[in-house]
């Protein structure tokens, strides 16, 4: 079937996202883009390395000290790359196509692995949920991710309830049966159901891997499950009209995404680009599945 707009699946790709619980799309982001993300990735993680214990930027402890790993609220951050991400039909076609017209941007972060840092992400899930809607991750690539070198491991089907992430790890460690490991390049976008168990296996020597992910929720979901109301799906929603202004200014000659939110979810007036509008934090998260000391939590 054709796509209803310029960057929606077809019906095949959807149907194979919610039998697999992920989805890949090679060369899904352009290039003139994705080097400005590169380059914007640069900065984020420049300027976050100083800032431990501030609340937009997680480090870990590696055996060299603590380390940058993730940066949260990439709109807020002074490089418009993550808005013009946003507002492209790369990334809103999938969005509409899985959650509907009334999708909603709920989070945008950089994760990474800096060279040499070979660390394990163990199995888990994103955040588990109902089902009775999609809630799902792209994540972009902006650097090889390799079999053998820490690429992702996923679970194909494993999306449908929550997971005994313990039991998993112990009986199989790394290699469930079935398990597949997802190579990607940059410029791919990887697709996949918040439920879905994933992880990826430590190794030695690791090259800098860089992924933005951005996740989307219809707000239906959002308002009959929460963890958020209205007010925060509105302030969510604030992001969309500069997101869609700044992809039009980078790329006059593409057909833009035509927005069709609700006209209730829609900003009243002109939504701009003000950092105080463009880090809509998060009170609250929707918990997901993992194995700690105490248990699966």
């Amino acid at each position: 079937m054709t796509p209803v707009q310029p960057g929606h699946l077809t019906d095949e790709q959807i149907a194979a996202f919610d039998r697999d619980g992920y989805l890949v799309l090679r060369d899904r982001i352009p290039p003139s883009l994705l080097a400005r993300l590169q380059a914007a990735a640069d900065g984020w993680i420049a300027a976050g390395r100083g800032r431990d214990g501030e609340p937009d930027y997680e480090f870990a402890d590696r055996p060299a000290g603590r380390a940058l790993f993730r940066v949260d609220y990439l709109h807020a951050k002074g490089d418009p790359a993550s808005l013009e991400l946003l507002g492209s039909p790369a990334l809103l076609g999938i969005a509409e196509s899985l959650a509907g017209p009334d999708f909603v941007p709920t989070y945008e972060s950089l994760v990474f692995k800096d060279r040499g840092d070979g660390a394990p992400i163990a199995w888990h899930q994103d955040a588990v949920h109902p089902r009775a809607h999609r809630i799902f991750n792209c994540g972009v690539y902006l650097d090889p991710s390799r079999a053998g070198a820490g690429a992702l491991r996923v679970l194909p089907g494993s999306q449908r309830g929550p997971a005994d992430i313990c039991a998993l790890t112990d009986a199989h460690g790394w290699e469930p049966s079935g398990v597949v490991e997802v190579e990607l390049a940059p410029g791919d976008v990887l697709l996949h159901d918040v439920m879905l168990v994933h992880g990826s296996p430590p190794v030695r020597g690791n090259a800098l891997r860089r992924t933005l992910y951005f996740e989307f929720r219809p707000a239906e979901q959002i308002l009959a499950e929460g963890p958020w109301d209205l007010d925060w799906v509105r302030r969510r929603m604030r992001l969309l009209p500069p997101a869609l202004a700044r992809h039009h200014r980078a790329h006059p000659d593409v057909t833009p995404f035509a927005w069709r939110a609700g006209d209730q979810l829609r900003p009243a007036g002109e939504a701009v680009a003000e950092a105080e509008h463009l880090r809509v934090a998060h009170e609250v998260h929707t918990p997901g599945t993992h194995c700690s000391a105490g248990g699966v939590t």
